[in-house]
């Protein structure tokens, strides 16, 4: 598996830019419509979700997480275009019940792979940084909508950066994923 992880860092490279950019533009555009705001979170949480699809299904045998993960967002996305009258507070109840399901799920992938790949924490720290924000949102619905997407930004900016260097320290183990299984092989020829 741990070779699978480190050939495929660039899936949770892409996962955070796209976090990244879905934040800056909650800062730099504060003046988007409810409606571009919902459909804004929609194409993000898709995006979001078929990255987590996609990875976890070439995981193998532990995928489980991170699919169930990947259709919690693509829910929430689908959702978000479904119904894009949404008021503002329906639309956080929403975001707030994607970030806890996501968050969980984010969690146990990290304990599950604490074993098998160093700096499972950052993944572990994602996933309580998306429960909390959840939980903030479900306690403070009545927020404004301006500061909700201050809040929101800074979320999805500091997962992205969380994803970007979860997946620099998978592709730093690469290298010695590589080496590893050919000396493996190299005993298996000679023996």
């Amino acid at each position: 598996m741990l070779e699978l992880l480190t050939g495929r860092w660039w899936w949770l490279l892409v996962r955070g830019i796209v976090a990244i950019l879905f934040g800056l533009a909650a800062f730099f555009l504060p003046g988007v419509t409810l409606l571009g705001l919902i459909y804004l979170f929609g194409v993000f949480a898709i995006v979001d979700g078929v990255t987590l699809i996609v990875f976890g299904r070439r995981a193998g045998m532990k995928w489980y997480w991170s699919a169930l993960a990947g259709l919690v967002s693509i829910a929430a996305g689908v959702v978000a275009f479904a119904w894009p009258g949404l008021s503002a507070v329906a639309l956080l109840w929403v975001i707030a019940f994607w970030a806890i399901l996501n968050g969980i799920f984010q969690i146990l992938t990290a304990i599950e792979i604490r074993k098998e790949v160093e700096g499972e924490w950052v993944l572990f720290l994602a996933g309580a940084l998306a429960v909390a924000f959840g939980v903030i949102l479900l306690f403070r619905p009545g927020a404004g909508v301006f500061a909700v997407l201050w809040l929101i930004g800074t979320f999805a900016i500091l997962l992205g950066i969380l994803m970007i260097i979860l997946s620099f320290k998978l592709k730093g183990l690469q290298g010695r994923v590589k080496d590893a299984r050919e000396t493996i092989q190299d005993a298996r020829g000679g023996a």
